[in-house]
């Protein structure tokens, strides 16, 4: 069996813990790489030592050490992070599983750019369970095209830096484009003082902030008489690292082309 030799970014924080400790659990994957940043506390440590194993991979933060045998890189850091990993991955032909959030028009066109390069499954949310949602919430959009109000609510733990989430967004352009509505124009993402009544148009958001809850997230169609939930709560980050591996495993033998989980899944 062909191994996949995978490093993983942010190697110190909790996702990439979570990223390592899957891939050594796979019987197809191999650690090849772990990266964080300058100063982060787990450098020149073993990438797997909070494990109580031994992997031989240590923690850096040069790029041409930690992806000189990798064949992927899975990366769930920051924008900024990410675009940097991507420019060299784009280089020297190594993929990328994106599930950082966050990006900016510019991000994601550099994005599209690298794919050109390389192969890259870039998705917000790698959990099989919320990608199957978002195809659950294209059909009821469609049923539910007049008549009901749609609300998006999400809730992340206290450390996450952006709102709404990325996965929120992503429902709401999925739910917006099976209503022949554009996201950026119909979007409502605060509410405060007198806002007069609500447009039937729109698509709106609320995020809420606190403890560890590791990601809640709900669209409600809400009619005259009566009203729909569709939900996926996550009770943990495992459920993104074995998305990601699986997304790993649907880019071997592309050798470049920008997909998202529902490429990955078959769900087109």
């Amino acid at each position: 069996m062909t191994q996949m030799k995978i490093a993983v970014a942010g190697a110190s924080g909790r996702m990439g813990r979570m990223l390592i400790e899957a891939i050594r659990n796979a019987s197809d994957a191999e650690l090849a790489g772990a990266l964080d940043v300058a100063g982060a506390p787990g450098l020149g440590a073993d990438a797997s030592g909070f494990l109580g194993q031994d992997s031989g991979v240590l923690i850096t933060d040069k790029l041409e050490q930690g992806l000189a045998n990798a064949d992927y890189l899975i990366d769930f850091t920051r924008p900024e992070g990410t675009l940097k990993h991507m420019e060299y991955c784009a280089a020297h032909g190594i993929k990328m599983i994106v599930g950082t959030t966050g990006f900016d028009e510019a991000g994601k066109a550099a994005i599209a750019a690298a794919a050109e390069k390389t192969a890259i499954v870039f998705a917000p949310n790698m959990s099989v369970g919320v990608n199957v949602t978002m195809k659950l919430l294209e059909l009821a959009a469609k049923s539910f095209a007049e008549g009901y109000d749609i609300e998006i609510i999400e809730a992340h733990h206290r450390h996450k830096v952006d709102a709404p989430s990325g996965t929120a967004l992503q429902m709401g352009e999925v739910v917006a484009r099976a209503l022949g509505r554009d996201l950026k124009e119909v979007g409502v993402f605060a509410r405060e003082g007198v806002t007069g009544e609500r447009d039937p148009s729109s698509i709106g958001f609320a995020t809420i902030r606190g403890g560890d809850i590791v990601g809640d997230h709900t669209v409600l169609f809400a009619g005259i008489g009566e009203r729909i939930e569709i939900s996926h709560k996550s009770s943990s980050r495992v459920t993104y690292a074995h998305g990601s591996l699986r997304a790993a495993r649907f880019l071997a033998g592309r050798d470049s082309g920008l997909y998202d989980m529902q490429d990955v899944l078959g769900l087109r």
